[in-house]
C-alpha cells in the first residue's frame, strides 16, 4: 500500500489527511448545533391523530408468531423484515430536529469546514500533479512502447 497515492492516484495523501481532519472537525461543529427530540408517534398523513405505535407491531408480532411456528417460512421472514421496518421508520419519522441558536460566524465556518474537506478528500481522490509533465511522460511511454 502506497501511503502517497491514496487511492491509486498519484499523490493527495497530505490533501486527503486534510480534507479529512477538516470534515471531521467541521461534522462535530454541526452536530454539537443540533439537537434532536423525539415526538408523539403518529401517522398524521394517515388520518390518526392519536399515539398509534401499537398497530406498528401487529406485522412483527404476526411474523415472530409464523417463525416459531415454522422457521422456514417467507411469510414469517417477510412479516417480520417488514414490522421492523415500519417500526424503524416511525422513529425516524417521528424525530424532531432542531439547529440550536448560534452566531453566522459558527454556521459559516463549521459548513466551510465540513463541504471543503470534503472536497478535498475528493479531491484526493482524483490523479494530482503537472498536467505538461503527466502529458509528455504519457508521450514518452507511447514512444518506447512503440519502439
Amino acid at each position: 500500500m502506497d501511503m502517497k497515492n491514496i487511492g491509486g492516484t498519484p499523490g493527495g495523501a497530505r490533501t486527503f489527511l486534510l480534507g479529512m481532519i477538516m470534515a471531521i472537525v467541521g461534522g462535530y461543529l454541526l452536530m454539537q448545533e443540533v439537537s434532536v427530540h423525539g415526538g408523539y408517534w403518529n401517522f398524521g398523513f394517515a388520518g390518526g391523530y392519536g399515539r398509534s405505535f401499537g398497530i406498528t407491531l401487529i406485522p412483527l408480532l404476526f411474523g415472530v408468531g409464523i417463525m416459531f411456528a415454522d422457521g422456514r417460512s417467507f411469510a414469517g421472514r417477510f412479516l417480520t423484515g417488514a414490522g421492523a421496518l415500519v417500526i424503524l421508520t416511525g422513529i425516524i419519522m417521528n424525530l424532531d430536529i432542531h439547529f440550536q441558536q448560534t452566531s453566522l460566524f459558527n454556521v459559516l465556518l463549521t459548513l466551510v469546514l465540513l463541504v471543503g474537506g470534503i472536497g478535498l478528500i475528493v479531491r484526493a481522490a482524483m490523479p494530482m500533479g503537472d498536467s505538461k509533465n503527466d502529458a509528455k511522460a504519457d508521450a514518452k511511454s507511447d514512444a518506447a512502447s512503440k519502439s
